[in-house]
């Protein structure tokens, strides 16, 4: 059985619904966009913290202004008892303060908690679309001494993931590889979220009829079953999947029987 963890966009309301959907005993992780900024990822996170969940806010270097808030986030984190954080570059187009990129804040972080705090990064295993593949793995090499595991970019192909956790352990990368998976949602809705971030050719399938589509998608909704199910089966051989990431959209109350059993957060945990 795969290790789950969800992750969910901190929008109004969204306390709430994981409260209503989400058991205690699930990890969560909380993203940070651009127009939300880190304050929102950390107040929603400190609140589903003081709750009882494991949470694990996202950190986009590129949103925190300088060392000073990166010294407060932590210390709001570890007043909740959070003691794991995600961080990337960030997708704001202009950096808010002194931090470009993800390596920087990885090293403030480390030296501020004295590498108490745990830290998750990005992998890509369909690339970036505006970094090239030898840059990224050297990024990863950077980095892994300051970070305890990577969660990839979403991806809807098992042997590309499962390709790319095999490629890291030859180069060098031994951190834990979490799979990024999409959770049941409408397919335009998926396509449309999907080509902004910039997930390549294993997004095809969903516009297509040919059997790979027939096979993922239930109707209009993806569901996530299957990929699963082809992780566990690929994993079993390999032993390089930590566990499942699964990107929610805050889908947090799909309904099993109508996009297969592994489509409901509670249901994929036990899948």
């Amino acid at each position: 059985m795969f290790p789950t963890r969800i992750e969910i966009v901190p929008s109004t309301g969204i306390v709430e619904q994981v409260r209503a959907h989400v058991p205690l005993s699930t990890t969560l992780t909380v993203t940070c966009l651009p127009h939300h900024g880190v304050e929102r990822t950390v107040r929603k996170a400190v609140e589903l913290a003081d709750l009882g969940y494991t949470v694990i806010p996202h950190l986009a270097a590129r949103s925190i202004h300088d060392r000073a808030e990166m010294t407060r986030i932590m210390r709001e984190c570890d007043s909740a008892g959070i003691r794991e954080v995600f961080v990337i570059g960030g997708d704001r187009k202009q950096p808010a303060g002194t931090y470009e990129e993800a390596l920087p804040l990885l090293e403030d972080i480390a030296q501020y908690t004295g590498g108490r705090m745990r830290a998750g990064i990005a992998g890509y295993p369909e690339g970036h679309p505006k970094v090239q593949p030898l840059d990224l793995l050297d990024a990863l090499l950077a980095k892994q001494h300051l970070a305890t595991s990577i969660v990839t970019q979403m991806c809807f192909a098992a042997p590309k993931i499962s390709d790319y956790a095999a490629l890291l352990r030859r180069e060098g990368v031994q951190l834990p590889v979490w799979a990024g998976v999409a959770g049941s949602v409408p397919r335009t809705k998926l396509v449309s979220l999907a080509t902004q971030i910039g997930v390549g050719s294993s997004l095809k399938f969903l516009s297509g009829k040919g059997p790979l589509a027939r096979k993922l998608l239930s109707g209009d909704r993806y569901s996530p079953a299957t990929l699963v199910a082809e992780l566990k089966s690929n994993n079993n051989q390999a032993g390089t999947i930590a566990g499942i990431h699964l990107y929610s959209f805050n889908n947090l109350d799909a309904v099993p029987n109508e996009a297969g059993p592994a489509s409901s957060p509670a249901a994929l945990q036990q899948h």
